[in-house]
């Protein structure tokens, strides 16, 4: 008698989809995914993901969906496949990121807003750049609710400041600063490097003329002893 197994369950890394339909939608999702990254480098136990699916319900791999970004609070930093709710503690991720494309639908993202309201997220931010367009909502009881005044709004969870025009959108650091591009961020760390270089070669000149305002002093000195005048 053979006896029957049950096979195990798949749960895929890709729901086949592309990351981004376009450049500008790509851009938006690596500027905060990124910076997000850099808020909360020096905190273990804060993972931030990009179009990473998440699983919340064990033993159903059917009911997933891949944010443009998420933010777990209080889960380790580290590489996954997947973000399968089960084997993290059972932590929802609590913030998750949107941005809009052309071929988003009115169904589809009725759909991820009935879905992370069931599942648990706490803050809800969707950015359209075609349209420029902020919509947040943030968790109050158990319903996600419109964020009213998203022109100037802080994060509860992130500490993040948006800062909405009808021109432009910035997003803040904590301590003000502004998120910045891939290509910003590497040009802000070569000017930093170049001031460290500058400031090196300025203490080194410096030292340079004391030790020869130095040497000439001594030699001075040994000039008047020679010729018998006591400094």
């Amino acid at each position: 008698m053979t006896l029957a197994t049950t096979p195990d369950i798949i749960y895929p890394d890709s729901d086949g989809q592309p990351m981004a339909d376009n450049t500008k939608q790509f851009n938006w999702i690596v500027l905060l995914k990124e910076n997000l990254e850099c808020l909360f480098a020096n905190d273990p136990h804060v993972f931030v993901g990009g179009d990473l699916l998440w699983y919340p319900v064990e033993g159903q791999p059917e009911i997933r969906i891949a944010p443009d970004v998420l933010v777990a609070l209080g889960r380790p930093k580290g590489d996954r496949g997947s973000y399968r709710q089960w084997q993290e503690d059972n932590v929802a991720p609590q913030v998750v990121f949107e941005i809009l494309s052309p071929g988003n639908t009115l169904r589809e993202m009725t759909k991820k807003l009935h879905f992370y309201e069931r599942y648990g997220v706490e803050e809800y931010y969707i950015y359209d750049p075609d349209r420029h367009e902020l919509t947040g909502l943030e968790r109050i009881a158990d319903k996600l609710e419109l964020i009213d005044n998203i022109e100037a709004w802080t994060s509860p969870r992130l500490g993040i400041r948006f800062d909405w025009t009808p021109e432009t959108l910035k997003v803040y650091y904590p301590d003000g600063k502004p998120f910045l591009s891939t290509v910003e961020l590497a040009k802000q760390a070569e000017a930093a490097q170049m001031s460290v270089i500058v400031e090196r070669e300025r203490a080194e000149l410096e030292k340079q003329r004391a030790d020869q305002a130095e040497a000439e002093n001594l030699r001075l000195l040994e000039l008047l002893r020679k010729a018998g005048i006591e400094p």
